[in-house]
């Protein structure tokens, strides 16, 4: 996922997809403990796309004015 294409999403599509990829993320690293997973640069490619979408989101939040 392009974070361009994360840009175009507003900001409940994006924390569903947050939400989404953390558990994607989580199933990955369990597959990946007992040796089942088969494509191991997904986890890679997963916590990239929960790094894009988290700066996308901080970068809204700063330009709406709200603080954390």
């Amino acid at each position: 996922m392009k974070a361009s294409e994360i840009r175009n999403l507003s900001v409940e599509e994006m924390n569903e997809k947050l939400v989404d990829l953390k558990q994607e993320l989580f199933n990955l690293r369990f597959q990946h403990t007992v040796n089942q997973l088969d494509n191991t640069a997904r986890l890679k490619d997963v916590k990239k796309d929960i790094a894009r979408i988290k700066t996308v989101l901080r970068e809204v939040q700063t330009k709406s004015g709200i603080q954390q």
